[in-house]
């Protein structure tokens, strides 16, 4: 009997802390990856791991988005993507400017939009298949940066949206809620007390990695808090 052929696995900002977990956990699956992100050398050294393969693209840009999934048709036929791409700046109301705003939006919202928009076509043509956005805590409630906290609702929002028009389509869209995430970028201003409260990255990974999976089938639509203690 032919073995079945392996499966494909598209995460997007793939190079970040929580992306390379992601990475990880899908490997230890048995899955091979298309990892998605900035060029650079990040991603030069994610693709020397043994069964990814990268992607270099801006994915607040459409254009750059379509030519990226271009590029992944020539790898191979996916059946998840979870989209990590994304930025966090902080803001007041009274100190919000024009460039950040659309800085979280592009970042947060459009990268978001415009993959599962590629993705979308392909796993019709497939016959379903999984798609997994990240959201935050603070989309939900509680104080927060406003540009960031605004995008994150939107995706939320836009999670539900897909959930319901490609569920026809047997595709299932879920989002996963991090409140702080264990990181080395964020160790460097949180408290000992937050640290130590913090959820890994590699936790949140598992989280995503079920999702996406068939054990996950009857499961669209849904936001899964991953707040740990934080």
């Amino acid at each position: 009997m032919a073995d079945s052929p392996q499966r494909l696995v598209v995460v997007t900002g793939a190079a970040g802390a929580l992306g390379q977990a992601v990475v990880t956990e899908f490997l230890a699956t048995g899955a091979a990856v298309v990892a998605v992100d900035i060029p650079g050398e990040r991603l030069d050294a994610l693709g020397e791991t043994d069964n990814v393969h990268t992607v270099g693209a801006q994915l607040s840009d459409a254009a750059e988005t379509t030519a990226a999934w271009t590029a992944i048709d020539a790898i191979g036929t996916p059946d998840t993507l979870v989209t990590l791409a994304g930025g966090f700046q902080p803001s007041s109301l009274a100190d919000l400017t024009e460039d950040i705003w659309n800085a979280m939006i592009d970042s947060n919202v459009a990268s978001v939009v415009w993959s599962a928009r590629e993705a979308a076509a392909r796993f019709e043509a497939a016959g379903g298949g999984s798609i997994v956005t990240v959201g935050s805590k603070t989309a939900l409630s509680g104080a927060a940066p406003l540009a960031h906290a605004t995008s994150k609702a939107a995706v939320v929002r836009i999670t539900e949206l897909l959930a319901e028009e490609l569920r026809p389509k047997k595709i299932r869209v879920n989002t996963v809620l991090p409140s702080v995430i264990d990181t080395p970028a964020n160790r460097t201003w949180m408290s000992e007390d937050l640290a130590a409260r913090a959820v890994s990255p590699a936790a949140i990974a598992k989280v995503i990695a079920f999702l996406s999976s068939a054990d996950a089938a009857p499961i669209s639509g849904a936001r899964v808090p991953v707040y740990g203690d934080a």
